[in-house]
């Protein structure tokens, strides 16, 4: 009796010991990506490889803690810009962002239809790689009213294909010798997600950085009139549309660093920091990329969602090269 007694009390310490030392990996990882001596590339990688082997300790927050970060490190690099770039950043890539969106969509969801891919997953897809990955879906699903699973695939496909973007992009720039200017407008416009654009052009160098940070949220504006336009497709009128307020104070946080110069000398401590929060944004979106999550999306979406970025990858590349 008394070594029945035992038994269980040793395999919950066992238990117990495992989890603390799960969180202490996870801590401590996260805590290396606070460090200067990572970068955001690495980062997501050192994530995935957390989320193969020991899993996310705190997976239910991820989402939400990613969902802050991103914002909050995306209006603190405004504070490394000025207006007058900002805006002939802006005006440079407004005619390839129209474009873009407008055949994203199209091709996006006759793709979807040549797979026979569920109508609102398509759509999903070809809304996420069309604007902002992630931002997009978690705007435009409530609007078409779009169940769970749906959400899930949809948004599974984009950290796939955003995962490998923040990796191949530099790579093919670099191979190209791509200058500042066009990598900035060509990751803008060829990744889904803003913390990829903001990750793949950090890489690459400070001006491609500017031009892709802007250029790319002035692509997260068309959230607001896609989302419009879904309901019409969708025919779910009344449908509650959220708009990405961040946008704004990215724009407001560029005013202050142009036009109050009490704010220039702390705008490097204050970029400086938001890069490291980029990075930590990076490492989290990775741990929550598990082998249970890559698996549950299916090869039809993916496969969908690969195709529609290597046409929008290669189709906005000869624009930018060959169109200036």
């Amino acid at each position: 009796m008394e070594t029945d007694n035992v038994t269980p009390q040793r395999k919950r310490t066992f238990l117990d010991r495992t989890i603390s030392t799960r969180e202490l990996i996870f801590l401590l990882a996260l805590v290396f990506c606070v460090s200067p001596l990572i970068s955001p590339p690495v980062a997501l990688l050192l994530g995935l490889v957390i989320a193969q082997f020991i899993g996310h300790p705190y997976l239910h927050l991820n989402h939400k803690a990613t969902h802050i970060l991103l914002q909050a490190s995306v209006v603190g690099l405004g504070f490394n810009m000025n207006v007058t770039t900002a805006l002939h950043a802006g005006k440079d890539g407004l005619w390839l962002t129209v474009g873009s969106i407008i055949g994203t969509l199209i091709l996006g969801t006759l793709i979807g239809r040549l797979f026979r891919i569920n109508k609102k997953t398509a759509y999903l897809i070809a809304a996420g790689t069309a604007i902002c990955g992630g931002s997009a879906i978690a705007a435009i699903s409530p609007v078409i009213k779009a169940e769970e699973k749906q959400i899930s695939v949809s948004l599974g496909t984009i950290f796939i294909l955003n995962a490998s973007a923040l990796v191949l992009f530099p790579m093919v720039g670099h191979y190209l010798q791509l200058d500042q200017t066009r990598f900035g407008l060509w990751s803008a416009l060829a990744i889904h997600d803003t913390s990829s654009v903001v990750g793949a052009a950090s890489k690459y160098g400070n001006e491609a950085l500017e031009i892709a940070t802007t250029v790319k949220l002035v692509r997260a504006l068309w959230i607001i009139p896609v989302a419009f336009l879904s309901t019409l497709i969708f025919r779910n009128k009344g449908a509650k549309i959220k708009i990405p307020y961040f946008i704004g104070l990215f724009v407001v946080a560029i005013c202050l660093n142009t036009y109050v110069p009490g704010i220039q000398p702390f705008s490097n401590t204050i970029v400086h920091i938001s890069k490291g929060a980029l990075t930590v944004t990076l490492f989290l979106i990775g741990c929550g990329l598990s082998g249970k999550t890559v698996m549950s999306v299916g090869w039809k979406p993916v496969l969908q969602g690969l195709l529609l970025w290597l046409i929008v990858s290669v189709g906005t590349l000869v624009a930018i090269i060959y169109g200036s």
